[in-house]
């Protein structure tokens, strides 16, 4: 694997690609975790009969029962700290009779019904860290569900070389190319390409910054794209958040309307690709005539199967499909079942080699990505995790593109919402290799629509129940 710059300097010879991480803690407050209850009057008495027996030993009767600092304050348990507290219970567990720990309601509160709160900790937690969640209890959570929850990833044939790539001392590719790719090449007597060639661009992880849909204002705009060039990858952005960020030309790919055209020239700089907001034929040739070394992509919607394809007739290579941001097509489709349908038609018509697939909508974890990727996605857009991330608050149900609201912290910093970014891709980069690791497989372009490893759910519990009383396919 080639070295991708992660600064302004470039570098010479070969290096391993590398995200550096950094702690980026939480610039606004949220919600604890926990609440901690303490009964004043129990401890009090607890201190004082202590006191007695221990015949006024500080060390032991000063001692917390605590090992992350909830009761580390000035005044101990008279006021805890709720926001250290882990929920290991081990306070309520020596101490029932006076302690008690809640979940907090106004935790609860964060997110929407579909990137719930504990979405919402997750991403903090891998934002301001860089490191891969672990729970040391183990998953006590559901094994199966609706949407991918309903999607296993079978990793039982390991293949041992590749499975520690994690740790550094096997190389695992998550390089990915998006452009177009030709099923062959002609070349003419002298030996020289003829036809179509290819046209392609490699980035080191097979994420992109979605921020098509970004809350107002360009702040967020700049860090979604010096995230980006630090990580050699790319961030989508409008029209006019993408006018004056020349400096990152390499990373930026600007979202383009019909009413665009006659605008190009105030970019500013020459992207390597541009996104069409829904097909323009006028737009599509005046692209061509400003940019036409640039890779030019169709931004839109999981519509049915066809009309990709027959998009794709018509010169389109790259396509940028959404969904909203609950992963549901208008006519209420799983974005889960909606890659699958749009990578098979365009295996069907013989040209899924000739095209890149990218994905946005409904993808809030670091699991979906390799989900996504196995069912037929090239790389994953990501959009509403790098909004989490920067600690954007929902308004409400935020599930539409165009109505949703996110409010982003006042307090918001370059430097500190780069390195929540680029904290955020070295967690999920990590977890994938976890999973490409334990499935044998050496880069990450292999996992597209290998759905031999994958199962499902509804599937399995068919073969296993079907014909039984009582079993219907909608249990």
């Amino acid at each position: 694997m080639t070295h991708a710059p992660t600064g302004s300097h470039a570098h010479t010879g070969y290096h391993r690609y590398h995200i550096p991480t950094k702690p980026a803690p939480d610039i606004e407050k949220w919600p604890s975790r926990f609440k901690v209850k303490v009964r004043r009057s129990g401890l009090a008495k607890l201190l004082l009969s202590e006191v007695f027996h221990y015949r006024g030993r500080k060390d032991v009767i000063l001692s917390r029962p605590c090992m992350y600092g909830v009761f580390s304050g000035p005044v101990g348990g008279f006021m805890p700290r709720e926001e250290h507290c882990v929920g290991c219970l081990r306070c309520t567990t020596e101490f029932p009779e006076f302690v008690r720990i809640e979940h907090n309601p106004e935790r609860q509160k964060l997110g929407d019904s579909y990137f719930t709160f504990n979405y919402v900790d997750q991403i903090a937690y891998e934002s301001s860290s860089g490191l891969v969640p672990v729970r040391g209890a183990g998953y006590r959570g559901k094994f199966g569900g609706e949407g991918w929850d309903g999607m296993w990833t079978d990793m039982s044939e390991i293949v041992r070389p590749t499975r520690d790539g994690i740790h550094g001392r096997e190389t695992i590719s998550t390089v990915v190319d998006i452009g177009y790719t030709p099923n062959f090449l002609q070349f003419d007597a002298a030996g020289q390409p003829v036809g179509n060639t290819p046209q392609t661009l490699s980035i080191q992880l097979p994420i992109l910054f979605d921020g098509g849909d970004l809350p107002r204002g360009g702040q967020a705009a700049a860090i979604y794209a010096r995230a980006a060039a630090e990580l050699d990858t790319l961030a989508v952005l409008t029209f006019e958040q993408a006018i004056g960020l020349g400096q990152y030309a390499r990373a930026v790919v600007p979202v383009l309307r019909p009413q665009d055209a006659a605008r190009l020239g105030q970019l500013g700089f020459v992207p390597r690709v541009v996104e069409m907001h829904g097909w323009d034929d006028a737009l599509h040739a005046a692209i061509t005539a400003a940019f036409p070394e640039a890779i030019i992509a169709l931004r839109t919607g999981f519509e049915d199967t066809p009309a990709l394809v027959a998009y794709a007739q018509r010169g389109v290579k790259v396509f940028h499909l959404l969904a909203d941001f609950h992963g549901r097509s208008p006519e209420g489709g799983f974005v889960l079942d909606l890659i699958r349908d749009a990578h098979k038609a365009f295996v069907d018509a013989g040209i899924r080699e000739e095209v890149t697939l990218l994905g946005s909508g409904g993808m809030i974890a670091a699991e979906h990505m390799p989900k996504a990727m196995i069912c037929g996605l090239d790389a994953v857009a990501v959009d509403t995790p790098l909004l989490v991330a920067l600690q954007a608050r929902f308004g409400g149900e935020c599930a539409s593109r165009t109505a949703s609201e996110f409010v982003l912290p006042a307090r918001l910093s370059e430097a500190w919402g780069v390195q929540r970014l680029k904290n955020l891709a070295a967690s999920w980069r990590d977890q994938l290799l976890e999973i490409l690791g334990a499935m044998g497989l050496r880069e990450v372009r292999r996992l597209r629509g290998e759905m031999g490893r994958a199962m499902f759910m509804k599937t399995l519990e068919a073969d296993a129940f079907a014909g039984l009383l009582g079993y219907t396919e909608a249990n």
